[in-house]
């Protein structure tokens, strides 16, 4: 099998989808059996929100047939019987889940938590599994009855729609992933690796010298996403894998985007593009640091800086005036609130002051053309480059515009996406000269291709270096890069986004020989959420 384990027929059925068909044949069933159907008498439909009688009883009949393996009989205790049904149906034949015993805790309001202990037997070999989840009970529509709200992780915490369960023989044997100086990493001390590190193992668990065991797995619905162990029955012989990852700087990441909901870094090293850290605090499993595609705010501007040192427009200490408004395309654009016009600036003052109006009054002036900031962001910082680090990675897009969004792209807003990758590199690039792909295991492991770019004329990245430095003492990230020896750098930026009141904080810094971005949701000002989490990481790691 290309993916996942390999599963021998059980019982007439191979591998059931979770949620799979029966959520599009849903409101034929619904009529048919009423809202999940198959549950017993005609009483009066009541409304309103179920009472907590009503919770305890539904969330018991639901667990009691659950606990006996019968599938149809507690799929017809939710809302979706047509959904609920296969996934029962696979947990005890093809995931060979059985000896189920439930304990539901204390309810809060509609929704009963509890823990999941059983059984999961292969080939006479049985191991205990154990796990806490829980459910939501709702009223149903046609009914009136109190009925469980289907969810795929009413069954497993860690099951998405269309998700498979299956106990089999693994097709990838286990990695043994260790950082650059031969600590293991496991996703039990840095949870930010856990799919990560599965999917390290599904494309080079063949190429470090394993042998496969038997595992309990969800088998994701997306081809690109690897398959999530849950419980090893018979140990394989572990592969060892080496990254680029370090040890003590994925450990300050993981604390530091702690402190930030929906908050994402990265860390790479210049001199060589290795990465050196990623982690994520997000609720869902989506690897935003690598993968993310938002607007990187005010960090854009090292990219439009360069764009105009290297075309001739402006230097350094060169004019960039900073008035209060700029209008580009019969569209106003405005800076931070109490920022003060300096009509005088030069570029590294309104670069460390992030003056969003000296930036777009200087994008038109000759020989500036729609295309050049996308030649300079591919051409120079080798972004949208195809660039393949290990893993799944989104390399940034810079889009030409000629209307309103060519001056919004020159601010890191308008149609430009990027994530903490993306601008870690691009730090990294701007004070080394030089483009040197991010990556996280060895080109070697799979002769893979890396990008290339031509990089920055020393002079520029002299000059970026230098407002860097200069916003990291004196400018808007003073404040989150206080107290950071040795030789220190940063940009600030924050995001406004369609539907949210608050932007997303960004920051871009370096330390030494160490670059790191992050992006926090709805985090504010990039000195607010963004930057302290960089500082932490160069703290450890520069």
């Amino acid at each position: 099998m290309a993916r996942g384990v390999k599963a021998a027929v059980v019982g007439g059925v191979f591998v059931v989808m979770v949620g799979g068909a029966g959520y599009g044949a849903y409101n034929f069933v619904s009529a048919l059996n009423g809202d999940g159907g198959g549950g017993a008498g005609t009483a009066a439909v009541r409304s309103g929100p179920p009472g907590a009688d009503e919770v305890k009883e539904a969330s018991a009949k639901f667990f009691a047939a659950w606990e006996k393996g019968q599938a149809t009989k507690a799929a017809a205790y939710t809302n979706n019987a047509a959904a609920a049904g296969p996934l029962l149906t696979a947990y005890s034949q093809s995931a060979r889940i059985s000896d189920v015993k439930i304990t539901p805790g204390a309810a809060s309001g509609a929704t009963v938590p509890y823990t999941v202990k059983a059984k999961v037997t292969y080939d006479g070999t049985s191991k205990p599994l154990t796990y806490k989840t829980k459910l939501t009970v709702v009223r149903g529509v046609s009914t009136g009855r109190a009925l469980v709200d289907w969810q795929p992780s009413v069954i497993h915490p860690e099951l998405r729609r269309d998700d498979t369960l299956v106990t089999g023989e693994a097709a990838n044997p286990p990695i043994e992933a260790v950082d650059r100086d031969g600590t293991v990493l496991t996703k039990e001390k840095y949870p930010s690796l856990g799919t990560i590190l599965d999917t390290l193992r599904a494309k080079y668990g063949d190429k470090a010298g394993g042998t496969p065991g038997v595992e309990l797995v969800i088998r994701h619905a997306d081809e690109g996403d690897a398959d999530t162990s849950l419980l090893t029955l018979t140990k394989g012989k572990p592969g060892k894998l080496r990254t680029t990852l370090s040890a003590t700087a994925q450990a300050a990441a993981e604390k530091a985007v702690k402190l930030y909901a929906n908050s994402s870094v990265v860390a790479v090293k210049p001199s060589t593009g290795a990465v050196l850290a990623v982690a994520n605090n997000r609720k869902d499993a989506f690897n935003a640091a690598f993968e993310g595609t938002v607007a990187p705010g005010s960090t854009m501007k090292i990219i439009t800086a360069a764009m105009l040192i290297d075309n001739g427009v402006t230097s350094m200490n060169g004019p960039a005036p900073c008035p209060d408004t700029a209008v580009y395309r019969s569209q106003t654009f405005k800076n931070l609130t109490n920022m003060k016009a300096n009509e005088s600036a030069t570029l590294a003052n309104s670069f460390m002051r992030s003056c969003n109006t000296a930036f777009i009054k200087l994008i038109d002036e000759e020989p500036l053309t729609d295309e050049s900031l996308t030649t300079e962001a591919e051409t120079r910082f080798g972004l949208n480059q195809d660039w393949k680090t290990g893993i799944v990675s989104f390399d940034g897009k810079v889009p030409a515009e000629s209307g309103p969004d060519r001056a919004a792209n020159a601010i890191g807003q308008g149609q430009v996406q990027m994530n903490p990758l993306n601008m870690a590199s691009v730090t990294a690039t701007a004070i080394t000269g030089a483009f040197r792909q991010p990556y996280l295991v060895p080109a070697g492991l799979d002769d893979r291709q890396m990008a290339t770019a031509k990089g920055l004329p020393s002079g520029t990245a002299a000059q970026l270096k230098q407002m860097m430095r200069l916003t990291a003492t004196q400018g808007t990230a003073a404040t989150a890069m206080a107290g950071l020896g040795g030789d220190i750098g940063a940009k600030t930026g924050s995001a406004e986004v369609d539907g949210q009141a608050v932007s997303n904080s960004w920051f871009t810094g370096f330390r030494n020989d160490v670059s790191a971005a992050a992006m926090t949701e709805e985090g504010g000002h990039g000195g607010d959420a963004a930057g302290p989490i960089v500082a932490a990481v160069l703290r450890a790691a520069g």
